[in-house]
């Protein structure tokens, strides 16, 4: 009901940056099933904050138990992956919080999960966040402001 008041996504050719930080592209990740695209391609952000915005309007499909990523598949059949950090599943959903559940619809800038910086940082965890489009053979996209500071309001993947 009080989403009723919300701003709708008017791009749901644009995922934004989950999060403020260095946008990166997937292959400068220091994790070779991330940089190796074996997950689909797309980009990274290593973040500056602790609280991780949907990138896209969608559908959750999926939220690990241990919190550390998430899936949405978008209005218009894009699967995309939201990854927190590298090796973070090891922490088993210690230092997350998740907003969403499964099938839970959400809009582009919604809250889904936020993370305990100072215990992640003690774990030395590498907190760079991957957004992946999973179906990315299907899909065909440009990769925005690689190299460069972006916020949650900066497209990062347009789709063709």
């Amino acid at each position: 009901m009080f989403n009723l008041f919300k701003k709708k996504d008017t791009n749901e050719n644009e995922m934004n940056a989950p999060v403020k930080g260095k946008c990166i592209d997937i292959t400068d990740v220091k994790d070779p099933v991330f940089s190796g695209k074996m997950m689909g391609d797309g980009v990274a952000v290593i973040p500056e904050s602790n609280v991780i915005k949907s990138p896209c309007s969608g559908t959750v499909t999926m939220i690990f138990p241990t919190k550390h990523a998430f899936g949405i598949t978008t209005n218009t059949g894009v699967e995309v992956l939201v990854h927190i950090g590298i090796d973070t599943v090891n922490l088993n959903g210690k230092g997350f919080i998740a907003y969403v559940s499964k099938d839970q619809k959400i809009q582009k800038g919604d809250k889904v999960i936020a993370f305990d910086s100072k215990y992640l940082s003690d774990s030395a965890m590498d907190m760079t966040t991957m957004i992946i489009v999973t179906n990315s053979n299907n899909h065909s996209f440009e990769k925005n402001k690689v190299s460069m500071e972006v916020s949650e309001k900066d497209a990062i993947i347009s789709l063709k």
